[in-house]
């Protein structure tokens, strides 16, 4: 749903302070988190390698990539603090915000062309690989690929939008292959190829932190994520239609590529190292042909380094919220849940309640496993225990789980098609994927460790020292004193 330009006036101010990408990146900037590198570093794995050593710690800014006039930014959503900064909230309120907004979207606003920054300079028939710095990230990648690109599409028949990320193998100028796992996209697709029509689609390169989280939302099919980001705005979302199909786009993005997913049409696409931290297989793929190019004066281009943390966490931290609200309506005493970074943020689940009954755990076991097929593994543990410390968790399966007692496991599940473990034994003709019907054959494993609801004394009691959290060190430590090892005297 749209709002037109006339409303524009009428709304109040976002709540969010960062509008587009460039606010966000002077933040970091201004508080010492981005990096800013030489000039004309080699888009081919010297990028992606420097990005990856920074990873984390600061966003990386590359000018002139590649020997080029854009520049190329990547990282600048490498820590969970961050995220939680751009939305205004502690970590501990991240889940719950992007819960309410997706919740309650806000339809977006339709602005004109001339208001839309992303349209100020526009190019028809445009050559993708000569007007942006597209960059080869992995050894073994075959070429270049768009890794930060929101793809979005219209349902054929209803007309909603759809926003998802996918990695795109730039073939040439004018032809790019896209992975479409079976989603919202590639149900759509389907729709408009059994119609022998082409389906519009917009990629949407280099948008503000929050409309980059609100396109990892797990929402139902016919729910616009970008109404989700301005929800997380706090107003509505300027948005202008594409100049060559109908496909609406964020207005303040910085570079827009406009062209039609063809019908009928497949290319090779892969190896591509994707978030397992592995390469998923070359195989036939959809195809994008390119009608236009718009972009910012002086654009700016993401790239996401893959199976690093930037990568992680976009797809984690949506997919955390939604699967708190799954489990939440059935078991309201769950606390907390978190997708951990070695379970590469989308298939081991950590989640944390207040045990009320010995069965309890398994049944929260088996929801996690249908709220999301991605989870191959989810651990149970008690309100002690915090979930964003991996150690922890480990710490509560070596001292309240026993595999003949609490162990949970299900062969023969619906799994990740890019888990490469979920392949093995399945042998197909170089270029050909296995079936539907027989991609990501998973098994599930669920660990109860919870302690007793009742136990003896304190023998499940978690050791602690009474203050030991009020506890400040900068009060107590005394700073600049050194100490007189023959007399044990303090000396200032």
């Amino acid at each position: 749903m749209l709002r037109k330009p006339d409303a524009m006036n009428k709304q109040t101010p976002t709540a969010a302070p960062f509008r587009d990408l460039r606010e966000w990146l002077a933040h970091l900037e201004s508080t010492g988190r981005l990096a800013v590198l030489r000039e004309g570093v080699p888009l081919t794995h010297r990028l992606a390698a420097i990005a990856k050593k920074l990873d984390g710690r600061q966003a990386a800014f590359f000018p002139a990539a590649g020997g080029g006039t854009v520049p190329v930014v990547s990282g600048i959503m490498s820590q969970r603090s961050w995220i939680a900064e751009a939305l205004g909230v502690s970590e501990t309120g991240l889940l719950a915000r992007f819960r309410q907004a997706a919740e309650k979207p806000l339809p977006c606003q339709e602005v004109s062309a001339a208001q839309a920054p992303c349209q100020q300079v526009v190019h028809l028939g445009a050559d993708v690989l000569k007007l942006l710095p597209v960059p080869t990230h992995s050894e073994h990648d075959n070429g270049p690929y768009i890794t930060a690109g929101l793809v979005i599409a219209r349902n054929p028949v209803t007309g909603v939008q759809n926003v998802s990320i996918n990695r795109i193998q730039v073939h040439s100028g004018t032809h790019m292959a896209i992975l479409m796992l079976p989603r919202h996209l590639l149900a759509f697709y389907k729709e408009a190829e059994s119609r022998q029509q082409a389906l519009e689609v917009a990629v949407v390169i280099g948008v503000d932190p929050l409309t980059l989280l609100a396109s990892q939302a797990i929402a139902p099919i016919d729910c616009d994520e970008l109404e989700i980001a301005g929800a997380l705005h706090g107003a509505p979302l300027p948005v202008v239609k594409c100049q060559t199909n109908g496909v609406h786009v964020p207005a303040n993005s910085e570079i827009v590529i406009e062209g039609r997913l063809l019908p009928g049409v497949r290319e090779l696409e892969g190896p591509f190292g994707e978030f397992p931290k592995y390469y998923s297989a070359r195989e036939r793929r959809e195809v994008i042909e390119v009608d236009a190019i718009t972009h910012r004066k002086q654009p700016i281009y993401h790239t996401i380094v893959p199976a690093e943390k930037e990568h992680l966490l976009l797809g984690s931290i949506p997919r955390e919220a939604t699967l708190l609200a799954h489990l939440q309506r059935s078991f309201p005493n769950v606390l907390d849940v978190h997708l951990s970074v070695g379970g590469v943020g989308r298939y081991h689940l950590f989640v944390k309640i207040r045990k009320a009954h010995e069965g309890q755990p398994k049944n929260v076991i088996c929801a996690a496993f249908g709220a999301h097929y991605d989870i191959k593994q989810v651990i149970v543990v008690d309100d002690d225990v915090d979930v964003h410390e991996p150690q922890q968790v480990e710490w509560a399966v070596a001292t309240r789980f026993q595999a003949d007692r609490d162990l949970v496991v299900i062969p023969g599940a619906q799994g990740s098609v890019l888990d490469p473990s979920t392949t093995v034994g399945q042998h197909f003709a170089d270029g050909e994927a296995p079936p539907t019907h027989l991609q990501g054959l998973s098994a599930k494993m669920g660990l109860d460790a919870t302690r007793p609801v009742v136990y003896h004394e304190h023998v499940f009691t978690k050791v602690r020292i009474p203050g030991e959290a009020e506890i400040e060190l900068a009060n107590e430590v005394r700073v600049g004193v050194r100490i007189n090892w023959q007399t044990g005297a303090l000396q200032s």
